[in-house]
């Protein structure tokens, strides 16, 4: 069993910064890859950015490639999404997630199988 809390979401301006933070707890934390996702208002939720379970490898959503960064650290069981150049359209309730330890896919909701309750990211133009 796991719980993922996230943390760090707020109101923010257009081009402005901002980290999330996610907390997990248990045991199998860093034999899991984490991921980033986010629902805007009316909108399904999608991909945002996910980390391997060693940190060695990245991936993200075109959207915000060269923007976002995602990083973790094994030793405090956290996950850390460093958002930059924020845009209004970056505006949604961003969940972090951990994936299921058999699964392979970073993009695909299904696979990951603990999530938080998300954190608001507002972005005012």
């Amino acid at each position: 069993q796991m719980q993922v809390v996230e943390s760090g979401g707020g109101l923010v301006q257009a081009g402005d910064s901002l980290r999330l933070s996610c907390a997990a707890s248990g045991r199998t934390f860093s034999s899991r890859a984490m991921g980033w996702f986010r629902q805007a208002p009316g909108k399904e939720r999608e991909f945002v950015a996910s980390v391997s379970s060693s940190g060695g490898s990245t991936y993200y959503a075109d959207s915000v490639k060269g923007r976002f960064t995602i990083t973790r650290d094994n030793a405090k069981n956290t996950v850390y999404l460093q958002m930059n150049s924020l845009e209004p359209e970056d505006t949604a309730v961003y969940y972090c997630a951990a994936r299921h330890i058999f699964y392979t896919n970073y993009d695909r909701a299904s696979d990951y199988d603990y999530w938080g309750q998300g954190t608001q990211v507002t972005v005012s133009s």
